[in-house]
């Protein structure tokens, strides 16, 4: 399937694209942030919507010893669709690649948007590890339970025609959102974004976000473990559910959000959308963010 090629393709090291990306000017090393740990998912490779520019500037300015890939990496579901390879997000694989191979431990967990990428867990693709889930222990001691999440989606799990059918319709409002903002924007008004409007006001949305992350939670209480980091939702957040640490890593389509772990153990969701919208202004590009939801 091209999915499956697309995924071989980006996960090879080639020396010749390596080198563009090894090239690149180097951030001074007191603008580095330097942690424990990254974890990012949900970037959704392969569509308009993934904001890879912001996303290489986080890559950039970021260094840690373990770097967690938690799932819909390469959007497959849309690549089967419509192909969409831009040269940005071939660097994006890329400096992951290269961060492999100056030392960080990179682990890829996939999810439903690159569940393709299942059948080859327990490989090695130049240097980035793949894993069905992990097991990692923080500075401080604490076990936490690493998935993408989908597996807790009962509309992934029980109508998965029915998230197809979801993801087409959504793609569809994305594209009706940037016509929107187009506007908005010729008028002097700030971003407005439809998606949150829609998941604030529909209750059904509210509700399973909620269920979402009370399942997960409860599947981690069972293994015993301390706490659970995930994606899959598009929400970022770190909280106690019953006593249980719940840590969501948000995505890089619309909230552009990384959980990290500090040298004593400590978590914390950075927000990265302040940034990317000071280098879009800088760079003088129109500032209309573009999501994409997980089905």
């Amino acid at each position: 399937m091209q999915s499956d090629a697309a995924f071989l393709r980006a996960w090879t090291d080639l020396p010749g694209q390596a080198a563009a990306v090894d090239d690149e000017p180097s951030v001074q090393h007191e603008h580095r942030r330097h942690y424990r740990s990254v974890w990012i998912s949900d970037l959704h490779l392969g569509t308009p919507g993934c904001q890879a520019h912001a996303l290489l500037d986080f890559l950039k300015h970021v260094e840690s010893e373990h770097l967690f890939l938690v799932g819909d990496i390469i959007d497959g579901w849309q690549l089967r669709r419509s192909w969409y390879w831009p040269q940005a997000h071939n660097d994006v694989v890329q400096k992951l690649l290269r961060k492999a191979r100056k030392g960080t431990r990179v682990i890829f967990i996939p999810g439903n948007h690159d569940e393709f990428a299942r059948r080859y867990v327990d490989h090695n693709f130049g240097g980035v590890d793949g894993a069905e889930e992990w097991i990692h222990e923080t500075a401080d001691g604490r076990k936490l339970w690493i998935i993408h999440g989908d597996l807790f989606d009962g509309v992934i799990q029980c109508a998965k025609w029915l998230a197809h059918v979801g993801d087409s319709l959504y793609e569809f409002t994305l594209k009706l959102n940037r016509y929107l903002n187009s506007l908005r924007a010729r008028l002097g008004l700030p971003y407005w974004s439809l998606s949150k409007y829609l998941k604030h006001k529909v209750k059904r949305a509210v509700s399973y976000v909620g269920d979402f992350e009370a399942a997960v939670a409860r599947e981690a209480r069972k293994r015993g473990v301390h706490g659970v980091v995930c994606g899959h939702i598009h929400h970022a957040e770190l909280r106690e559910i019953d006593g249980l640490l719940y840590a969501n890593d948000g995505d890089w389509v619309e909230s552009l959000t990384a959980l990290v772990e500090h040298a004593d153990g400590r978590l914390e969701i950075i927000d990265w959308s302040a940034r990317a919208l000071h280098a879009r202004r800088a760079a003088a590009l129109p500032a209309v963010p573009v999501e994409v939801e997980a089905a």
